[in-house]
């Protein structure tokens, strides 16, 4: 596991835009924190790192939102509103093919992630009002080797 301390949400953006310089064709990226933790600031950097140049915002209600003006597609889901992992299935991930996939609230369906993803769990830090330790973890060859770029500062 690689921790990063982040000490705000630039910070946490800036994690984010180092993962979406890394990132390449079909990975996935599984975010994971309580509400306000930062999962939507950490994709909105995913983006800016892809180079997507429209608004990166929480698909909240839409679920699914496809940015397709990066140097690789960004599928950003939120899985917050979905009753189980079976849900999974009518989002269309499949389609995703070379894009990127970053899923917020993705720590709810563990059983129905694809086995080699990135895992990223957002914490706070206790008694710091906006730190948060940021830990990352592959769980596959792919991306373990992101992990570890991600933990070199």
């Amino acid at each position: 596991m690689t921790r990063i301390i982040s000490e705000g949400r630039q910070a946490t953006w800036e994690v984010g835009r180092r993962l979406g310089d890394a990132v390449g064709p079909g990975m996935f990226i599984a975010l994971g924190g309580d509400l306000g933790a930062g999962k939507t600031v950490f994709a909105k950097g995913v983006g800016a790192g892809l180079g997507v140049v429209e608004v990166v915002s929480s698909p909240t209600f839409v679920l699914v939102a496809l940015h397709e003006s990066g140097r690789l597609p960004l599928w950003h889901v939120d899985a917050y509103r979905l009753g189980d992992a079976a849900e999974l299935d009518d989002l269309g991930l499949e389609e995703a093919g070379d894009g990127i996939v970053v899923m917020e609230w993705a720590t709810r369906f563990v059983d129905g992630l694809p086995a080699d993803r990135l895992d990223v769990l957002i914490l706070d830090v206790p008694g710091e009002a906006d730190a948060r330790f940021i830990d990352v973890v592959g769980t596959g060859p792919r991306h373990r080797r992101l992990a570890e770029v991600l933990g070199v500062v």
